[in-house]
């Protein structure tokens, strides 16, 4: 099973030093499969800011323990991330909330190893967002897979995922 992750840039400012958004939002075909991540990058993205938002991702997935979790943080500079998340607990039925905080010496660190191993892809994802040719009004976004959070400890089967996603994404149409 896989982690899919929707990266899209928001040309605006950000607010309050945050310098992106991650959201997990429930996939409404079926409660079987999990949440979907959408980072959301502010102000002009370079490949670091984009790594730590994708760390973002996989670290609030591992934090929550639950493929069905939903809610939004934000990646603010100085602090990590910071934010609400809410899943579905099988055993009870009921709703579990909870405010988590992802340290951003811990976000540094996967978002290092995502660019020591993955850096090319993640280059690659992010030309193609900031490519000058996309159709005015258009949502720039893209969406690859990663590995589950619940994998591995470190992050190498999410960095296999990404070398994936980087040869599907742009890869030449036949």
């Amino acid at each position: 099973m896989t982690m899919d992750v929707m990266v899209e840039w928001d040309q605006s400012e950000p607010t309050a030093g945050a310098i992106a958004r991650v959201s997990a939002v429930a996939n409404g075909e079926t409660l079987e499969r999990p949440t979907r991540e959408i980072v959301t990058l502010y102000g002009t993205p370079t490949p670091e800011s984009l790594a730590l938002a994708l760390a973002a991702a996989v670290e609030i997935r591992k934090a929550s323990q639950s493929p069905l979790t939903t809610g939004e943080f934000d990646v603010i500079t100085g602090e990590g991330a910071v934010g609400g998340a809410a899943f579905h607990d099988r055993r009870t039925g009921e709703i579990i909330k909870r405010e988590l905080s992802i340290p951003l010496t811990v976000l540094r660190e996967t978002a290092a190893e995502l660019l020591a191993e993955g850096g090319h892809g993640i280059r690659r994802l992010l030309a193609g967002l900031l490519m000058p040719d996309w159709p005015e009004g258009t949502r720039r976004a893209l969406t690859l897979q990663m590995a589950p959070a619940g994998a591995p400890a470190r992050t190498s089967d999410t960095l296999a995922m990404l070398r994936e996603a980087d040869a599907e994404n742009f890869a030449d149409p036949e």
